[in-house]
């Protein structure tokens, strides 16, 4: 079963688990002077569109804290583009909080990011792009867990995506 997690931002970390083999990254969503919240969209929904063939039957994604301002409302629009794209490709989807995430890992609610970070590289043998990454793929051993499949051993096997966004409207 294909399965991608996110952990939607201005910079999204994702990890997919695709046909047995899992890759890890971050994508850069920043805006540039004078451009609105809605070319960010644009872009983000532009970079799913990356993913349509490969057979996705699950998408999860971190819930953050809804704190107000500026980034939740990034978060809450990413994460509308995310479950619009899982019902267009017929995925389902499902949001795991970030405190059930860091239980996962860390054995607590309460651990903190570096933790997260530090269990990525013990996981991966090489250190995270950023904590959007390590949370991505996080949520993805929970999410494979949760749907009964055991991550594979992954020492030395992942190799970070160049953080750039392309060409994302062709």
């Amino acid at each position: 079963m294909n399965v991608l997690s996110l952990d939607c931002a201005t910079h999204t970390g994702y990890a997919s688990y695709i046909d047995g083999h899992i890759e890890t990254g971050v994508q850069d969503f920043s805006k540039r002077r004078g451009e609105s919240n809605g070319i960010l969209f644009l872009r983000f929904r532009g970079w799913l569109k990356a993913f349509k063939d490969a057979d996705i039957k699950v998408i999860s994604y971190e819930l953050s804290h809804m704190r107000g301002g500026a980034a939740t409302e990034i978060s809450v629009n990413l994460t509308g583009r995310v479950q619009e794209f899982a019902a267009s490709i017929g995925a389902e989807y499902l949001s795991v909080h970030t405190g059930t995430l860091k239980k996962f890992i860390t054995g607590s609610g309460k651990g903190t990011k570096e933790q997260v970070m530090d269990w990525f590289e013990k996981t991966t043998g090489r250190k995270p792009i950023s904590d959007d990454e390590s949370d991505a793929l996080a949520c993805l051993f929970y999410t494979l867990r949760d749907l009964g499949i055991d991550p594979p051993i992954m020492n030395n096997r992942l190799t970070p995506k160049p953080r750039n966004q392309g060409d994302l409207f062709s």
